[in-house]
């Protein structure tokens, strides 16, 4: 049974100026609209406007290409079982060329029979991750070699914001549209 939304949605026309100047920075950037975390980040404006940021990069401009960045997505919301974040990224994977069958396969919790080693590599070091809190040297060793210093820097980030991302729409209940 799905829970209501722990927030009473916000009207923007009745918003304070910081948090409207937050709502507006993100209904003006690349997401256009207020959907996910974005509602309840703005409860705490500075917060909204420096994490939509942070998100802004993370989703659109990190070095990975976009399918790989788009599992690294699909794994964080699984791992979390964050439906909405899965809901949400799955068209998005499925947009950025991630085969039907890998989504499918994250979305059951199963491993995915892989195409290419990278795409391997984004799943062992998520999901080492998640299971450890820590990555090995070998999955270490092979992420720096398959992503570089760069790519794997913004691995983490990526799996971090989208771990902030979850844990807010969990914590406040945000449903699927």
């Amino acid at each position: 049974m799905r829970q209501p939304p722990r927030l009473p949605p916000l009207d923007i026309d009745k918003l304070p100026p910081e948090q409207k100047a937050a709502a507006e920075g993100i209904i003006k950037g690349p997401r256009g609209a207020l959907r996910g975390p974005f509602e309840p980040w703005l409860r705490s404006p500075v917060l909204a406007d420096r994490a939509q940021k942070l998100g802004e990069y993370c989703r659109f401009s990190n070095s990975l290409p976009k399918d790989l960045s788009e599992l690294a997505i699909l794994l964080t919301g699984k791992h979390f079982r964050a439906q909405f974040e899965f809901w949400a990224h799955a068209r998005l994977a499925q947009q950025a060329g991630l085969p039907d069958d890998i989504i499918e396969a994250v979305r059951l919790g199963k491993t995915p029979r892989f195409r290419r080693d990278v795409e391997r590599v984004i799943y062992d070091t998520v999901t080492e991750y998640f299971a450890t809190n820590r990555v090995g040297n070998a999955t270490y060793k092979r992420a720096i070699a398959a992503l570089g210093e760069q790519g794997l820097v913004d691995l983490i980030g990526v799996v971090g914001y989208y771990s902030l991302v979850s844990i807010t729409l969990n914590v406040f209940q945000m449903e699927l549209p």
